[in-house]
């Protein structure tokens, strides 16, 4: 095993569960039960998908290991809201203690509990099954059970049943041919991801090109609707100069996607990635042939036009994100914008740093929809997309 491995232990896994727990319900159960009995169906609907399909589910191993992790997250809430330890729950499963004791295991491991010696042989086991059936059951029966007012804070109502689904989980993953903490650990990697403890600002990817081939770091652009020949159309001007061509919606039905190039300015102002910006300024990277090829062409923008129009498409009944905090939207859109983006630069931004860039985009897009012009100010020093009137 490599010298750097560190094993997992419950406290630690428990500890950052809970400082990605934002109690948007306060401390009540009703959240954490509602997450754990539906992540316990997604878990049963990734079997259900591998029987239909069996030859679709090459990325089916990751799923299972992504929806074991929040099942294990919303146990781990449930425990810390309920006034229980994670510890304790994973303790009464080693000692298998007739009553609940409540007594932890000091620096217990998910590798204490599992030792790393599970075949990997891709497929799951016959009783996987019959093992995420017994899962639901129990499930359901402490939803049942908090519905109808049995469950004691901190005392053995919750507790038991908590012991029961942890068994299960291990037993679960076992049978999937992963172990509890690989998923454990992934939870952990993506929640951070998603609701870091602290955002660090990732460095420009041309930094340190030439000058000429920087996206700008600060940029004013103004944007307005003007009609010409009875129609509307929305003009870009920068430095007194017009630039890309005047847009439409290009759509059958209005719906004001002519001011989309402002999500392109977010992404510079959050992210400083646009291919689409790029080729609008001139500003593509040719002193370095294969960035120039890649990064910076037509297939990239291609992409980047991709994120803009379906992530527009996920927006419109969501009131364009209007009202929408940091930290609110959901993770599905940004997950699925961060795959488009897939084997280019910005795969590597974080969850939290896209949904900053659209949450900015869209409040910029909300403005320009409300009073068809403004003036747009990009500020990558401080990884901000600001609009203002357009005198």
């Amino acid at each position: 095993m490599d010298d750097q491995y560190e094993a997992l232990s419950l406290s630690a896994y428990a500890a950052g569960a809970a400082r990605t727990d934002r109690g948007v319900d306060g401390q009540s159960l009703a959240f954490p039960l509602l997450g754990l009995f539906g992540e316990t169906g997604s878990l049963l609907s990734e079997l259900k998908k591998k029987q239909r399909d069996k030859a679709a589910s090459r990325a089916y191993a990751d799923a299972v290991a992504d929806e074991l992790g929040d099942v294990l997250w919303y146990l781990a809430s449930i425990a810390n809201r309920g006034g229980i330890s994670l510890n304790a729950v994973a303790a009464h499963v080693v000692r298998n203690d007739a009553e609940w004791a409540g007594v932890e295991i000091p620096d217990l491991t998910f590798e204490t509990l599992q030792p790393h010696n599970i075949p990997r042989t891709g497929q799951a086991q016959p009783d996987f099954e019959t093992t995420l059936l017994a899962l639901a059951d129990e499930v359901g029966g402490l939803v049942r059970a908090h519905r109808e007012g049995e469950i004691q804070h901190g005392g053995a109502t919750l507790a038991l049943p908590l012991s029961r689904i942890f068994k299960l989980l291990l037993r679960a993953s076992r049978e999937a041919g992963m172990t509890l903490e690989s998923a454990a650990i992934k939870n952990l990697y993506k929640t951070q991801d998603r609701w870091p403890d602290e955002r660090r600002y990732p460095a420009a990817f041309d930094e340190g090109c030439d000058e000429d081939e920087q996206l700008p770091r600060q940029m004013t652009i103004d944007i307005f609707e003007k009609k010409v020949g009875g129609y509307p159309f929305v003009f870009q001007r920068c430095n007194e100069l017009f630039i890309g061509d005047r847009l439409t919606d290009n759509s059958h039905e209005p719906d004001d996607y002519r001011f989309h190039d402002v999500f392109h300015f977010a992404f510079v102002a959050i992210l400083s990635w646009s291919p689409v910006i790029r080729s609008l300024l001139r500003l593509k990277r040719k002193s370095l042939p294969k960035t120039d090829e890649t990064e910076d062409g037509a297939r990239a923008i291609l992409i980047e036009e991709g994120i803009s129009t379906w992530v527009f498409g996920q927006a419109a009944p969501l009131q364009l994100f209007e009202g929408m905090n940091p930290g609110q939207m959901p993770i599905g859109i940004l997950k699925q914008v961060r795959q488009f983006a897939s084997g280019y630069e910005p795969q590597v931004c974080p969850l939290w740093l896209w949904e900053e860039a659209l949450l900015q985009g869209y409040a910029a897009f909300r403005f320009l929809k409300t009073h068809r012009r403004g003036r747009v100010i990009v500020d990558f020093n401080n990884r901000q997309l600001r609009i203002e009137p357009l005198p």
